[in-house]
């Protein structure tokens, strides 16, 4: 139990911290790249409206200044190239690769006959951010070869998800190191819980049985009497819940159990035959079906017991005429048990959420006129959990209540 909150503990921090790094590193890449191609666009334009190349003015002019946005440097480092195609967007009327060397003539048209068809005025082929202008009778394609700005990107997106994993990883071990001193005081308390529920049990033990016998004299001497059978009545209740109890919680202590391969077909339905005896006495319908042959490795009388609390969870708040029924299948590689019955009333969500809490009961129907004691289906969540399975309750149909437990083979 302790163990499984402390791995709910780390998985959640670390779920968390992942979701928290992924929108970091996320929203920094993307204004980053959203800032690369602004200022791609930019430079483009002005590369576009001066006829492919930078104003005179901003090569030689040292009293013109550039926009505030450019360096002064910037015309003279940028690469770039520019296609002037016909209105039939074929015919090549003129290409300038001056200020680039690494594209010659035939290769700057390839790339302005990609662009051309394209979708829209601005975008990337290769590492080349272009430009569609329709001019008089032209079309011109402007090119700025953005190779060092995309690779310092590309650079900065694979360094920040390194770091962030590295740092996820260091955190990691860090929670797990002290995850378990964080969570000390809710092992601890619980452990008091358990050992307070096992003390008291013991304690009471005792005196329950010394007044019930006092109770069984005195019934001896005086003959029956309704305050005397209404004491044993209780006392007998008492001493149900109190070994109910200790057996619970010895239930959850164990951790680990010894596990045998058995029959769980077998076990099945031997458990379930004592139970429609007792379906028909109630005049209630009762189907199982069970698949044969199956085995699984665990402790057969825990197994044993989980059916028979179901059942009797089943036919106790079922009503007359009602339906109760077990299924056991192996889909893929576990044991999948339903146990279904119908309902009295309908059972609300929360009702749903907290059937496996210790002595919760719905007030429409779970009251302790029906027997029991309300733990039940928390020793049925012990007995699955103690397996390494898992149970849940659902509501099938409308008005009857399936649950649902799936174990290891």
């Amino acid at each position: 139990m302790i163990k499984k909150i402390q791995r709910q503990f780390v998985l959640l921090s670390m779920s968390s911290l992942l979701v928290v790094l992924a929108i970091i590193v996320g929203v920094i890449n993307i204004v980053n790249y959203h800032d690369v191609v602004r200022e791609a666009d930019r430079l483009v334009m002005v590369l576009s409206e001066n006829g492919g190349r930078f104003p005179p003015e901003m090569m030689g002019d040292k009293h013109k200044l550039p926009p505030p946005w450019m360096s002064p440097e910037t015309p003279y480092k940028s690469r770039y190239f520019y296609v002037l195609l016909g209105e039939d967007k074929e015919t090549v009327i003129m290409v300038d690769t001056g200020r680039i060397a690494s594209v010659d003539s035939s290769e700057a048209v390839d790339y302005a006959r990609k662009v051309v068809g394209k979708s829209g005025g601005t975008g990337f082929v290769d590492h080349f951010r272009y430009r569609l202008d329709a001019e008089e009778n032209v079309v011109r394609v402007t090119f700025l070869d953005c190779r060092g700005e995309l690779d310092a990107f590309h650079s900065f997106l694979w360094i920040s998800m390194g770091i962030s994993l590295a740092g996820f990883f260091v955190v990691f071990l860090l929670i797990s190191f002290f995850s378990g001193r964080i969570i000390r005081p809710i092992a601890e308390s619980y452990e008091k819980q358990k050992q307070f529920i096992t003390d008291a049990g013991h304690e009471l033990k005792t005196p329950l049985t010394i007044i019930h016998a006092d109770a069984d004299v005195l019934e001896m001497e005086l003959g029956e009497n309704e305050w005397i059978e209404d004491i044993q009545k209780q006392t007998k209740r008492l001493t149900d819940l109190t070994n109910e109890l200790v057996s619970l919680a010895r239930m959850e202590e164990q951790g680990d159990i010894r596990k045998i391969e058995f029959p769980v077909s077998d076990v099945v339905s031997e458990t379930a035959a004592s139970f429609q005896v007792l379906a028909q006495m109630q005049k209630k319908k009762f189907t199982l079906a069970v698949e044969p042959m199956l085995s699984m490795t665990g402790d057969e009388k825990a197994i044993s017991q989980l059916v028979s609390i179901l059942l009797d969870n089943a036919l106790k708040y079922s009503p007359e005429g009602g339906h109760v029924c077990v299924i056991l299948e192996k889909p893929a590689k576990q044991i999948k048990l339903e146990v279904g019955n119908t309902l009295v009333t309908p059972l609300s969500r929360d009702d749903l959420n907290r059937m496996f809490e210790r002595f919760y009961r719905a007030d429409a129907s779970r009251n302790s006129q029906t027997g029991g004691h309300g733990i039940g289906l928390s020793k049925a969540k012990a007995i699955v959990e103690v397996h390494g399975g898992k149970i849940s309750a659902t509501i099938k149909d409308g008005d009857s209540l399936q649950i649902t437990v799936t174990l290891p083979v």
